[in-house]
Order: C-alpha cells, then structure tokens, then sequence
C-alpha cells in the first residue's frame, strides 16, 4: 500500500483542468481574484515594504515578478513578498474545520510557480484548485493546534503540490519536494497567541517559500525522508500525534473542497465575520454607543480560544493582535457602524472611548454553536443598555460564507476598493477582464505584470 505522500503526488499530478466542473473553474477564479485584490491591498505595509525589501537584494537568473512593484527576483522570495501582501489585511479567504486557515495563501506559490514556468490561466486554475483541495482535506482531520503547531505546517504542503503541477513535475519529483518540504516546515502555533506580532501575516508566505524551495530542490534530483508521515519520527508521531487517512479527493464522483471556502466582508480574523455582522445588525436595534452598559457574544470554543483566549485581545497594541480580538472589532462595528483597515490604526487603538467600550464585552462558548460547528460559525450577540433593555440577534452564515456567498459583483467590489489606490480604473478593468477570463491566459506572467502600478 503506498504512503500518504505518495498518495497526494499522485493526486497532484493527474488532476487535470478537463477533470475541473465549470462551478469549480468559477469558484477558483472568484478566489483568485479575491486574492489578489488583498494583495494589492495590503501592499503599503511594514511587512510587505520588508518583504520587498529583502526580494531586492538577489538578482536573479530567472526572474520572476513581485506584484504591484514589479521588480524582478528569486522564486522562492517573490513567492514570500507576494505572500505577505496577500496576509497582510487578513482578508483573504477561510476555511474551518478541525484545522483551520487560509488556503488562498498557497495562491502566492501558485501564481509564482506558474509565472516561473511560462505556464497558462489554465495550469494556475488547477495549481490553485489542487491547493485548496490538499489544504482542505488534511485540515478535515486533525486540529494540530493542541500539540502546538500552526496551521500553515498544512499550508506548506499545499504549497508544495500547487508549485510542483504549476511547474511540470513528475510523480517521482512531486513526492520528493513533499517528503522536503514536510520536513522543513514545521511552524509553531505561538505565531497567533497573546500579544501576536508581525510575523503572524508572514507565516503561510514562509511556508510557501519553503515549499517552492522544496520544488526546485527535488526537480533538481534532491531526495528527501521518507516516509515522511508514517514514519517513526515522521509528521505523524511529531506534529498530528495520530495517524489519519484522506478521503477521497475531489475529481469526478466526488465534490472539491473549493466548495466550502468562504470569502471575507471584513478584514478581521474568520471567526470573527459572523460576530462583526451581527454588532452591525444589532447597532440598528438601540440608540448611541454611549448607551451600552454591557455586550454579550456566545460563540463557538474554537473561535472563543483563537479571539478572546487571551486578556491582549481586550488591550491590543497592534494590528496583528487587534484583527484578531473580537471584543475590539465587536467594539469597532457597534460604535463606527462598519470595520475597515483604518480601525487598527494607532488612532482607534488608543481611541479612549472605543477601549471603554471594548471592556464593556464578555464572551462565552455556546454549546449550540459547538454543535453547528464547522459548518457553521454561529454567533449570539446581545447589547444590554443603560435603561436595562436587551437587544439580540444571532447570525450563523456572515455574508461571504460559503452558504451565504458574495455575488461575483460583490466580489468586483471589493477587488476595485482593495486595487483602486494604485491601479487606475482602466487597469482594473483590464486586470478583472483577464481575471475572469483567465482560462483564456495563455501566459501567467503577463497576468501579473498587470499588477504592476
């Protein structure tokens, strides 16, 4: 019987974009969009200006393209400067499920690794939608939070498959830059605990650098551990604890994972989508900010330990820590009646008043919202004010969620509000066109240059 990672390069390798539904096709257009848009968005950043940065001290022999600069560098550190403007907002897609993250992350690996090969739309379509289903399927198993480790330890190995079908490995290639990658890619879950620092949007585009590096070492003839989850000090015993089997991988009898992958309506952390909507629907239910004597959330655990676990999620100091506090942005929805990049701005971390409001905020686990859990992020939310009334609403789909989609002009929306600081309207018209045409791209490379301002 073969090892898991001769499984998923098997997998990696024979998917084809004939194998790929229309929906599916679409589905990763509207993600891959929606990825960019956020990478764009997040381009003026200390984090991304240091990625940059760093992209800029090589010259490469093979050039490939850092989005919105344009300049020219290293695969492995394109793949990182892109993947920290892809972070950078939080506003990038979802999923949850024992595990969960982002899988538009590996969009960085992709695109790069497409673009290094001269590859089309089409190799990027399948590159992408293989990421989402690998990421997926392993997060569907385990939660490797408990023991520590990060969920981009997953990532990385999303990364791996989507780089090497973008760049034409072969089965033999594909399952040594996995046995690589796993090897070197073992993150600790610290990076999203307590007062959480910059490195929180720069972890999944380090994983994705590790796992191009991965690629072009194992297409180069290195070999790397194996095997790399069974064995005795392999990802099993070392980072899961347990071993676990896949089920059966998208393809023609059964469903791809892209299915259940949300969009965000906010730039916060996913578990917090439903609970931003739900201050917003409240807000319309009472007067003024000042009237609130207390606000009540219930949620389910796993959003309660990643966004209220820690007492820094009531006092944030930055960015990093204030997108993912629910009693701050629950705070920034009911007093600015919206929630925007600017609110974890300095101005709004020590605005006096919204931290008065944000104390007025309890947060509890809902067994209900246990019980929905994944499939739902189910949410109560409860404002009591000064004269004793209460004021409740409960959202279990925030608009975006895959049960609750954002309509593809929703989604062009949003793109233009992320992209329209330094692309010109004309860009951003023409950049869509090739977007939703992307099966039409014959080369990835003039796709990207798009994004150059």
């Amino acid at each position: 019987m073969s090892n898991l990672a001769e499984q998923l390069s098997d997998y990696g390798t024979s998917l084809k974009y004939a194998d790929l539904p229309s929906d599916v096709v679409h589905l990763a257009k509207r993600f891959i969009i929606d990825t960019i848009g956020c990478a764009l968005g997040g381009y003026d950043s200390e984090p991304s200006k240091v990625a940059r940065a760093v992209a800029g001290e090589v010259t490469p022999a093979h050039p490939v393209t850092v989005m919105g600069s344009g300049q020219s560098s290293s695969l492995d550190l394109a793949v990182f400067a892109n993947g920290v403007m892809i972070r950078f907002l939080d506003f990038n897609d979802g999923y949850t499920s024992q595990e969960s993250g982002h899988p538009s992350d590996s969009i960085a690996a992709a695109l790069s690794a497409t673009e290094a090969a001269g590859g089309s739309g089409k190799r990027l379509l399948v590159s992408t939608v293989l990421a989402y289903e690998a990421f997926c399927r392993i997060c569907d198993t385990v939660d490797i939070k408990p023991r520590g480790f990060d969920h981009v330890t997953v990532g990385g190995i999303a990364s791996v498959l989507a780089a090497a079908r973008a760049m034409k490995l072969s089965k033999e290639q594909t399952f040594q830059a996995l046995n690589l990658g796993i090897a070197s890619n073992v993150a600790l879950y610290q990076t999203r605990i307590g007062d959480v620092s910059m490195w929180k949007g720069c972890a999944y585009a380090n994983a994705s650098r590790n796992a191009v590096f991965s690629v072009q070492l194992a297409r180069a003839g290195l070999t790397g551990p194996s095997p790399i989850f069974e064995g005795d000090g392999g990802y099993f015993r070392a980072v899961s604890g347990e071993p676990f089997a896949l089920k059966e991988m998208g393809g023609k009898d059964h469903p791809f994972k892209i299915n259940e992958c949300s969009i965000k309506q906010f730039p916060l952390g996913q578990y917090s989508q439903t609970v931003a909507q739900a201050a917003l629907e409240v807000r319309e239910l009472y007067g003024q900010p000042e009237e609130i004597a207390q606000v009540n959330i219930s949620t389910l655990q796993t959003a309660v330990n990643i966004m209220a676990g820690d007492p820094e999620k009531w006092t944030p100091k930055n960015r990093e820590t204030a997108d993912h506090s629910m009693p701050y942005t629950a705070a920034v929805a009911l007093m600015f009646g919206t929630v925007e990049s600017r609110h974890f701005d300095d101005e709004f971390l020590k605005d006096p008043d919204l931290l008065e409001l944000v104390s007025k905020v309890t947060v509890s686990v809902s067994n209900e919202a246990n019980a929905r859990a994944p499939e739902a992020m189910l949410c109560d939310f409860e404002v009591v004010t000064k004269s004793g009334e209460e004021h409740s609403v409960q959202v279990a789909y925030h608009k975006g969620h895959y049960r609750n989609p954002l309509t593809d002009n929703e989604v062009d929306r949003k793109f233009r509000s992320l992209a329209q600081e330094h692309l010109s309207a004309e860009r951003v018209d023409a950049l869509l066109d090739r977007l939703w045409h992307l099966e039409d791209v014959q080369n990835v490379g003039d796709l990207i240059r798009l994004t150059v301002f």
